[in-house]
């Protein structure tokens, strides 16, 4: 009863709803790693320097249009947007050349471009951390189970079923997910009936790209925005689309879920060592499932 009374009590609630918010930016983010990973078979380690560089871009075009709620909206818009302009440049350039060579060729080429982004935010934006201020509509909170929680929050709460929804539409109901479906099957035959696989590709590329850049505008607001903060967001993210099961979009939403909250409620427990929980979720669950909780792609 004393552990029933514990799960229930009013502060676990709500931690519960904290890690359900920090849920969403992984999610998000891993969602568009294991997007990447499931149709072109890279191992995208400049994945969490996109976020990084979505963040700064946040900052720079809230500043831009005078902060406030139209430079928040301007920002979540745009800052994506120019993520995956500069993922369809590096892509078109390079990565399409190269999409038969071996995994370690390519998860190499992307620990290249993770330095040459961490340099060029360095150049563009220097060393020193950068805020996005909060627009006034989302500063705040609101009583939940007696405690205050962020209104933001509330926000990302949303976000993280809509982006989940427009996903599954993408994948199971347009023309371009089917196609993308079948070239991580069998990329040949794809081609071989007429269709542009390059392209394709090309485009699977993009949308998990702009995942990335989402994940650090929609973060930006409550974090600082320094250099660095790439590290642990890709190390996290790489966890759970290997937990959830490589390459499935659901798979990378239950093993956020797991990750998220199980590192919440790992702080509320014993907050020296809080972070060791999810890690220690992520060892029981490829204990039990080494391949992950839903089918794998590959």
């Amino acid at each position: 009863m004393d552990i029933i009374s514990f799960i229930c009590s009013p502060g676990v609630l709500c931690q519960v709803l904290v890690g359900l918010s920090r849920t969403v930016i992984l999610f998000i983010v891993a969602s568009g790693l294991s997007l990447i990973l499931g149709v072109l078979r890279i191992p995208n380690i400049a994945h969490g320097s996109l976020y990084m560089i979505g963040a700064f871009l946040a900052f720079s075009v809230s500043k831009a249009f005078g902060g406030g709620i139209t430079g928040y909206w301007m920002a979540i818009l745009l800052a994506p947007l120019i993520v995956a302009a500069l993922s369809f440049i590096a892509e078109r350039a390079i990565f399409c050349r190269l999409y038969e060579r071996e995994h370690i060729m390519l998860f190499l080429l992307t620990f290249a471009f993770a330095l040459i982004f961490g340099d060029l935010v360095k150049l563009v934006w220097g060393a020193e951390y950068r805020t996005v201020s909060m627009p006034r509509f989302f500063q705040g909170s609101i009583p939940i189970f007696g405690l205050p929680f962020p209104i933001y929050n509330f926000f990302l709460l949303f976000m993280g079923p809509l982006v989940a929804i427009m996903l599954w539409v993408i994948v199971n109901k347009t023309k371009m997910g089917k196609i993308s479906r079948a070239a991580a099957v069998d990329r040949e035959m794809v081609g071989a009936v007429g269709i542009n696989v390059s392209m394709v590709f090309a485009t699977v590329f993009v949308i998990g790209c702009y995942l990335a850049g989402l994940g650090g505008a929609l973060v930006a607001p409550i974090v600082n925005v320094t250099l660095g903060m790439d590290h642990t967001l890709i190390i996290e993210a790489f966890l759970i689309v290997i937990m959830g099961g490589l390459g499935n979009i659901w798979g990378a939403l239950l093993g956020a879920l797991i990750f998220g909250v199980t590192q919440s409620l790992g702080i509320l427990i014993w907050p020296q060592f809080g972070i060791i929980f999810p890690y220690a979720a992520v060892i029981v669950v490829l204990s039990f499932r080494p391949t992950g909780l839903l089918r794998s792609t590959w």
